[in-house]
């Protein structure tokens, strides 16, 4: 008798024919000998299109010091913030050097989240959705994650103010954060199993709030313990450019960002302008995503859908009037970091290793098929315009200065069309039309959308 269910899958002829034309190429066999010693991003690099586009801007902002570095953490999203912040903070009090404590912010959003996530839990249960649903397994796979969106910043400046680094610096578990979120991660999951079966059994409003006490209880001692205990009044002593000494004394953080910061820059001035090309999301209209957020009651994260070409002229526009423009996109793709600090769709040549186009899908396409999403948030700060045209943006990042120009990146306008989803700017900068739109009632994408991805 013979066994056919060796037979299944791919058939052998096929295989034996895929090979013997394959080994029939000769530029397959080079292309195959360079892949065995160097990677594929590599390989396809084009030195030809590197030599096209340069770090020179005729529109820049003075660069701040120092660069920020976000290191092994996802908390770019704060980096870019508090880096639009200090700028016109640090020329109003003539600063030389000057950092905003991320890992404030940092601290507010995880214990902020968790609360939003219990409440998300309690709400799902509610509605009939429990572990097992779509909604709540795509809640739990990454309960607690580092990245955010601009209007969860509004949030958190909001109610807990800003600080110096000098007065709240990171620690490891904020310059690696991998593994505090591995701990609030498995509490967030016990915490969920636990409320939504008090909810099943029919638990009174009040036992559950007792429950989310004890639970925000343990959170924060574990936020206390790996990234320190934040300040409930601050004292700031510094010296401006001139050397003369200066000190900022008993105020709590909100005080400080009232006083002190929002007169240089009110984040509750900003609106978020996305590109979602798909047609079933048309352009003119008002979103939200479903459970994307990290205060109770707070802000909603809101989203004006225009054309890209708005986008663009919208940032050029508060570029010109030397004002940062924070923004998120895709930055893995078509990305020379290292050795470049570019951003530019012909920087990698995959047909000429492979023969074929790899990267085919238009943008619409990318977001239906999960091929791209926000990824990583961070500050314009430059543009070159030629005539009429921008050609290319300077690009202020947290990874350090040894990627690109001291840590500067720059993007061709090209790449800018295909890979960035937001950018935030002032509200004095939007048309009437556009600015009308925030009256809309929003329409509520489902937590899973790709527009509900944390840059």
């Amino acid at each position: 008798m013979t066994d056919n269910s060796i037979c299944t899958g791919v058939p052998i002829e096929d295989l034996n024919k895929m090979r013997e034309e394959f080994l029939a190429h000769d530029k397959h066999k080079l292309a195959q000998d360079m892949c065995h010693y160097h990677s594929i991003r590599d390989m396809t690099l084009s030195p030809r299109a590197l030599l096209s586009i340069n770090h020179v801007f005729n529109t820049k902002i003075e660069e701040a010091k120092p660069m920020t570095n976000q290191k092994s953490s996802g908390r770019c999203w704060i980096f870019a913030c508090m880096n639009q912040l200090r700028l016109p903070f640090m020329e109003k009090y003539e600063l030389a050097e000057f950092e905003f404590s991320q890992a404030y912010l940092f601290f507010w959003d995880k214990i902020e989240r968790c609360n939003y996530l219990l409440d998300a839990f309690v709400d799902c249960a509610r509605k009939g959705h429990v572990a097992g649903s779509r909604v709540v397994d795509y809640l739990l796979v990454q309960a607690i994650d580092d990245g955010g969106q601009w209007d969860m910043l509004v949030n958190l400046i909001v109610k807990h103010g800003v600080v110096p680094k000098i007065v709240y610096p990171d620690t490891i578990s904020c310059e690696m954060s991998k593994h505090l979120g591995i701990v609030i991660n498995a509490k967030m999951r016990e915490y969920c199993k636990t409320l939504q079966e008090a909810v099943v059994k029919g638990v009174t409003d009040s036992d559950l709030k007792v429950l989310k006490k004890d639970m925000l209880k343990e959170l924060y001692t574990i936020l206390c313990i790996a990234l320190g205990t934040p300040p409930a009044t601050i004292t700031w002593e510094y010296y401006n450019k001139n050397k003369v000494y200066q000190k900022v004394s008993n105020l709590t953080p909100a005080e400080f960002y009232k006083q002190y910061v929002q007169p240089c820059c009110d984040v509750t001035d900003m609106v978020c302008l996305v590109n979602d090309p798909r047609a079933d999301n048309p352009y003119n209209q008002l979103y939200t995503v479903e459970y994307l957020g990290n205060v109770t009651d707070g802000r909603k994260v809101l989203y004006i859908n225009q054309p890209v070409e708005q986008l663009k002229k919208m940032a050029l526009a508060q570029l010109k009037d030397k004002k940062s423009v924070w923004f998120g996109c895709d930055v893995g793709k078509q990305f020379q970091a290292k050795q470049h600090g570019v951003l530019d769709l012909r920087t990698h040549d995959f047909k000429k290793v492979f023969g074929f186009e790899v990267q085919t899908l238009n943008k619409a396409d990318r977001l239906i098929y999960r091929e791209s999403l926000m990824t990583h948030a961070m500050l314009f700060t430059g543009v070159n315009v030629e005539g009429d045209k921008v050609d290319k943006w300077r690009v202020e990042n947290s990874w350090g200065d040894e990627d690109g120009d001291k840590g500067y990146l720059v993007m061709s306008d090209d790449w800018f069309s295909e890979y960035v989803y937001e950018v935030v700017v002032n509200k004095k900068y939007l048309p009437a039309e556009i600015l009308a739109i925030l009256d809309q009632k929003p329409i509520v994408l489902p937590a899973w959308d790709p527009m509900g991805s944390l840059a």
